[in-house]
């Protein structure tokens, strides 16, 4: 209701163009994952589940590209009457968008969290990908029942909002205070968390490759490593921020557009004028353009770790097992990432790597060497 019949219109062609961008990367990593699954162990498995998440977000605001306003307005209640916007739990279409939006939306975020941790685990604790994935069923547990649980209490609450500039359907669009309580407030917990361990991850691995270098081993790898783990962390947490902070002045000033927009409306609709002055405030049309790109961004930038190499390495050994399995062939099995992805660093006879890209030698003194 803050915005012209244009900036509605350019918004609606922004979201989709974005989330078929974010479904195309998101699908292809999470197929890329189906065609070598024994590739992605923990504690880079989080990652597929962080892409599946997103993909599903993103046809979500397909979906409300494609349904136009059908889904997140009321029919008219008369032929010269207004049309307005979905409020509540009675338009099945607005509450399916608002379902997988918000529950998808959320666990990408713990996927987020759940994916620092095992990296922390894995290079801060010592854990071996085995000893991470042995607690896997935790990590789902987390993943799929907070969203669930906070989605059920929306649906109770009846905290459920149409978005004339996307087409879907969201909580907190009418409500600062479910703003604030469902989305704000756990994203930045969710961020603040991941970060956390994000960080102590990469302290671990700044004092391992101190130890490799004072013992005269090899670090090229390591730091290959860690400037991926770098850019990928970079290109999740700078998006993520930057949906954080448009979330956070939306509901700074939503207040203070509401009261503008009855101001200049109230005499057209016959209801009370705000009382006293105040100066007339507009939302930033870009602020919720930013927004929007940053959430599909996200999505997209998700399939990074998987653009390699290997990754077109697994595509031609499916398509080699698929020529071959009309002539009654078997293709040989290709070697597990796990082979050459191993733990990064442990004393003794236990090792672990943070996404598992050295393999050592057990049987060395004092730090492991790189074999």
């Amino acid at each position: 209701m803050y915005f012209k019949e244009e900036e509605r219109r350019f918004a609606r062609l922004w979201v989709g163009v974005w989330s078929v961008l974010c479904c195309a990367s998101t699908l292809f990593t999470v197929l890329t994952y189906l065609v070598d699954m024994r590739r992605f162990s923990y504690p880079e498995r989080p990652i597929i589940f962080l892409s599946g998440c997103y993909f599903m977000v993103a046809v979500a605001h397909v979906a409300g590209f494609l349904l136009e306003d059908r889904a997140v307005c009321v029919e008219r209640f008369s032929d010269d009457g207004y049309r307005t916007v979905a409020q509540g739990t009675k338009k099945e279409g607005c509450t399916i968008l608002f379902m997988v939006l918000y529950f998808f939306g959320m666990a990408s975020s713990i996927w987020w969290v759940i994916l620092s941790l095992t990296w922390f685990l894995a290079a801060g604790m010592k854990w071996g990908h085995e000893a991470i994935e042995a607690n896997s069923q935790y990590f789902h547990l987390a993943a799929w029942a907070v969203p669930a649980v906070k989605t059920i209490t929306i649906l109770a609450m009846g905290q459920v909002d149409g978005d004339l500039l996307s087409g879907v359907c969201y909580v907190g669009l009418s409500s600062v205070d479910a703003l604030r309580g469902f989305v704000l407030a756990p994203l930045f917990v969710y961020l603040f968390i991941g970060t956390s361990f994000l960080l102590a991850g990469f302290v671990s691995l700044f004092r391992i490759r101190t130890i490799m270098k004072h013992d005269g081993t090899k670090t090229e790898k390591l730091e290959k490593l860690m400037v991926r783990i770098g850019v990928f962390s970079v290109l999740y947490t700078v998006p993520a921020t930057i949906v954080l902070a448009c979330y956070f002045y939306e509901q700074a000033f939503r207040e203070h557009w509401e009261r503008t927009w009855l101001l200049q409306t109230c005499k057209s609709y016959a209801v009370p004028c705000p009382p006293g002055h105040f100066p007339p405030m507009s939302p930033d049309f870009t602020v919720f353009m930013i927004k929007y790109l940053m959430t599909m961004i996200v999505g997209i930038t998700t399939g990074f770790w998987i653009w390699s190499g290997k990754t077109l390495q697994s595509w031609r050994r499916f398509y080699h097992r698929l020529s071959h399995s009309s002539k009654g062939e078997t293709a040989k099995p290709a070697l597990s990432q796990e082979k050459d992805y191993r733990e990064i660093c442990k004393a003794a006879l236990l090792s672990a790597s943070p996404f598992g890209m050295y393999r050592l030698t057990d049987n060395s003194p004092g730090p492991p060497a790189v074999e």
